[in-house]
């Protein structure tokens, strides 16, 4: 079991709101309007943590290590809502987001299967590092600064929580964890190939409230995204391979095979696809 180790370790490193946080720090002439409402949005957005745990406990019923953990990644991940509404309130209360507002990306996901979702959310977990770390680097009042610093540190903790499980699942399932995992890993570091921003709270969840079934879609600002990464933190193609860069290292670590590009992973996941396919089949 996974869960007390990974409670424990999490645990030793995790910050406090009160005092990790330089609140005195605050300088409100390098806190622009444009900058501020994207500190909205992203608070909007990690309250979607809420319907992911849901899914992840519906979806994993069946695994009660990791669903404890969800107990962990779930406290941290509100808690990112949590101090993006904080700082808001503090030096922004026109714009903390409303209870509806909150609400309204809290909508049920189609069931899906749990390694792939799991591997979904484990790149996801890279790329919000990297969206996070660029986005300390676009702010430029202090505070704000250091908040993003700390939520990017945390989302590679829970990418590193995540591959743990993986490990775990790879063992036990072997090709049949294989191919879910080499599928999405495919799919997540290929993002260049794609009009929009391969993220879990990008993607389209749930059939019946298509085509409001993605987070990003139920925001008051649908298309902030596209714009937060285009215009204004400059997630540009430098920043993009990074994420491929450290998609490929940890699937390289996870099969214990190097894969230097998505060409070569995919080559692997045709590999795992063929031997399950010629697998003799269950009576």
């Amino acid at each position: 079991m996974l869960y007390p180790e990974l409670f424990k370790s999490l645990e030793a490193v995790r910050w406090n709101m009160e005092t990790d946080v330089p609140w005195s720090q605050f300088d409100a002439s390098k806190l622009s309007e444009e900058q501020a409402q994207t500190i909205r949005m992203n608070a909007i957005t990690e309250w979607s943590a809420l319907p992911a745990t849901e899914m992840f406990l519906r979806d994993n019923r069946h695994d009660s290590d990791f669903s404890a953990f969800m107990s962990v990644w779930f406290f941290e991940e509100q808690k990112h809502a949590l101090v993006l509404m904080e700082y808001l309130r503090r030096f922004r209360p026109d714009l903390v987001p409303t209870h509806d507002e909150l609400h309204n990306v809290r909508f049920e996901f189609d069931p899906a299967p749990a390694l792939e979702t799991l591997t979904l959310h484990f790149c996801g977990e890279i790329r919000l590092n990297h969206w996070y770390r660029r986005a300390a680097e676009w702010h430029t009042e202090p505070v704000i600064k250091h908040i993003y610093r700390l939520l990017s540190q945390d989302e590679a903790r829970h990418g590193g929580a995540y591959l743990r499980y993986m490990k775990k699942y790879l063992a036990e399932l072997g090709d049949g964890a294989r191919a879910a995992f080499s599928k999405i890993g495919v799919l997540m570091a290929s993002a260049k190939r794609t009009a929009k921003a391969l993220h879990p709270t990008n993607l389209h969840v749930s059939e019946k409230h298509f085509p409001r079934d993605t987070v990003q879609s139920r925001l008051p600002d649908p298309q902030w995204l596209e714009r937060w990464l285009d215009q204004q933190i400059k997630f540009d193609d430098v920043w993009e391979n990074k994420v491929i860069e450290r998609i490929l290292h940890n699937m390289s670590l996870l099969f214990e095979r190097t894969f230097a590009s998505v060409q070569e992973l995919n080559r692997y996941r045709k590999e795992v696809a063929a031997r399950l396919a010629a697998a003799p089949q269950p009576a």
